[in-house]
């Protein structure tokens, strides 16, 4: 097998590094060089697959700012607005039940005239 479909296959089992690279922090030409030169098996990959750690931070940052930003959130809500917001709302599907009730009721009144008949005879 070759050095590049190791690193491919190095880089399927290890997809932790494909943020880095969507990120803009590496490159695949950086990673490959790392794995060209180290190997697999080595430190120089602790930065970029250490699962523990980086998830723990994760989750304690999220689950703070999770919280914080959902208060800052709910503070932030007018309910002035969101009441005109529903009033507008409610005057809408009020016109469009009366536009669709004049429709079937002007469908309902209208009669064809009769083909024999001619101007009131």
């Amino acid at each position: 097998m070759s050095k590049i479909n190791e690193f491919k296959s190095f880089v399927k089992d290890n997809p932790r590094l494909i943020k880095y690279v969507k990120n803009n922090e590496m490159t695949w030409q950086k990673f490959y060089e790392i794995y060209d030169l180290y190997g697999n098996s080595n430190d120089a990959w602790k930065d970029f697959l250490d699962v523990g750690v980086a998830v723990k931070a994760t989750e304690t940052a999220t689950s703070a700012t999770t919280t914080s930003d959902f208060m800052s959130w709910l503070k932030g809500i007018d309910l002035d607005s969101i009441r005109e917001g529903v009033n507008s709302l409610q005057r809408v599907i009020g016109v469009m039940q009366d536009f669709n009730s004049s429709k079937q009721t002007s469908q309902e009144e209208y009669k064809p005239r009769p083909l024999y008949k001619h101007f009131e005879d």
